[in-house]
């Protein structure tokens, strides 16, 4: 899969975490073992796509085809894991949890500059 499409699936996911974490409560019981396997089920995808996601995006920089640094990378995947933990245990204030979302989606609208452009 291009880096351009896995991008663009990226913030579709971020989006639909928004949306969940907007929308739910947080777990009765954050040790609850079935709410555990449930998250497993929704994150797994997600993290591989990351994964993909990251060692691409990676390559396009190695590359010179995209103008963000090595470091933005990164931390835009490990900002991604936290999301993706917040939006199901939704466990920190809406405040930094959007700071975190539009930490995400400034990166990942700035690679898709880059891509589109060249």
């Amino acid at each position: 899969m291009d880096l351009e499409l896995q991008t663009e699936l990226f913030k579709q996911h971020t989006e639909k975490l928004k949306e969940r974490y907007e929308l739910n409560e947080p777990p009765e019981n954050k040790k609850d073992r079935e709410f555990f396997l449930m998250v497993k089920e929704h994150t797994t995808p997600i993290y591989t796509l990351l994964e993909d996601w990251e060692e691409n995006a990676l390559a396009a920089v190695k590359e010179r085809r995209v103008t963000i640094h090595p470091h933005q990378v990164t931390s835009t995947r490990e900002n991604m894991e936290l999301l993706l933990m917040h939006s199901f245990y939704v466990d920190v204030k809406r405040k930094r949890y959007m700071e975190l979302n539009h930490s995400i989606h400034f990166i990942l609208d700035q690679l898709l500059r880059d891509l589109r452009e060249k």
